[in-house]
């Protein structure tokens, strides 16, 4: 999406700074991911991390206004020859921006201190929470990189991720013998969380009118 902005004239320079403050909310957003889900389920008090987690959300929003604002900039300057770098990141931010606020989420459930399920579930929960942060590491690198190619395989492990999710979420709606409620919320916001981070990578190898799509169910055999 962002590879032919080295063809262009002195038009360039603003939209690699977009590019930069993009790639630095998706840093802030991985930040809050983990903070949030380790209150959640590694033992970090959340009253601990709770002002460093709305301050760096805020700094997210904040980042995601200041990009809108350049966009505008830009588009009335430039005009047409950069619409499509600039429709795009408009959606993306908002993809971003949208981690901060399933991190709150999950924040808010840490703060409920509700039950988990057993050691199994934990663990369980644990190895996505940890999947789910690396992903957001690895989106940050493959955007960076702009490599179309790792972008495919990455997708084809979100929709894995996304799959087991709601796995998680009908078992714990169907459960009989806990109240399950925490966890199929907190794999309701995992399955977000991935949602978006995907919707980012998807930039690299989808048209701009299958943005925030690419994660619809799928046809069999698709």
């Amino acid at each position: 999406m962002m590879r032919w902005l080295q063809s262009l004239g002195p038009e360039s320079r603003s939209l690699n700074e977009i590019h930069s403050q993009f790639l630095e909310m998706m840093v802030d957003g991985r930040h809050v991911f983990d903070a949030a889900a380790n209150a959640l389920l590694g033992g970090t008090a959340p009253e601990v991390i709770r002002d460093d987690l709305f301050a760096t959300d805020r700094r997210i929003n904040r980042t995601e206004q200041a990009i809108r604002r350049e966009i505008v900039v830009h588009g009335s300057i430039y005009g047409a020859a950069t619409f499509p770098a600039l429709l795009v990141m408009m959606s993306l931010v908002k993809d971003a921006e949208r981690i901060g606020d399933y991190a709150k989420n999950l924040y808010g459930l840490a703060a409920a201190r509700p039950p988990l399920g057993g050691d199994a579930e934990r663990k369980a929960m644990i190895d996505l929470k940890d999947r789910v942060s690396k992903l957001i590491v690895r989106a940050h690198g493959l955007f960076e990189s702009q490599n179309d190619s790792d972008a495919r395989a990455f997708l084809e492990e979100v929709h894995q991720i996304e799959g087991e999710c709601d796995a998680q979420v009908d078992l714990g709606l169907h459960a009989r013998k806990d109240n399950a409620s925490a966890r199929v919320l907190a794999h309701r916001y995992f399955k977000r969380v991935t949602s978006h981070t995907g919707n980012i990578v998807s930039s690299l190898v989808v048209p701009l009118d299958k943005l925030d799509y690419f994660d619809e169910p799928r046809p069999k055999g698709s």
